[in-house]
């Protein structure tokens, strides 16, 4: 996958837009961000809404390192025209490989909107060239578990940090 943050896609399933980070979303996303309750098992606390901005200056900047690539996206929920959280992909081995990563804020959780945002961002990956996407799910974090499966991803014995490695290989293919 050869793309730089203002060349990513916007991706559009049933019920949203994933539209390609930029640091004017810093605001809304602070809120959005901003319960406490969202960092019980990545850690740290919600930036505020300058931190959350000199992060989003940074993030769409891109790597320093030329083998990586970020790719962001802010999750639009389109009834409500409003930001519900982020997705995000580091893709690295030539672009064959993803890890991926969500995030919805509290005010959005248990309506499907991580399930529908992770799937599309996996089969646009997929359709870009990227074959193994991995995620790493806190064992305790049975919402984001159902998501990674939903996405088509599975457990392995892997951990980083205390957190299961899930992953999914697909072929040429796309599948």
């Amino acid at each position: 996958m050869n793309t730089e943050q203002d060349g990513l896609a916007e991706v559009r399933t049933e019920r949203l837009d994933l539209v390609p980070l930029a640091v004017a979303h810093a605001g809304e996303m602070a809120g959005v961000l901003a319960d406490p309750a969202l960092h019980a098992f990545i850690g740290g606390a919600p930036l505020t809404p300058p931190e959350l901005r000199a992060r989003y200056e940074r993030l769409v900047t891109g790597s320093p390192d030329p083998a990586v690539v970020w790719c962001n996206w802010v999750v639009r929920l389109r009834a409500e025209d409003r930001l519900t959280g982020t997705v995000q992909a580091t893709v690295t081995d030539g672009g064959r490989t993803a890890e991926v990563a969500w995030v919805i804020g509290t005010g959005w959780q248990g309506r499907g909107i991580a399930r529908e945002a992770a799937v599309g961002l996996v089969g646009l990956l997929v359709e870009r060239g990227v074959r193994t996407v991995v995620a790493h799910v806190h064992p305790a974090h049975t919402a984001s578990a159902a998501v990674a499966r939903a996405a088509g991803l599975a457990p392995t014995e892997g951990t980083r940090d205390g957190e299961v490695r899930w992953e999914a290989v697909f072929d040429g293919a796309g599948g």
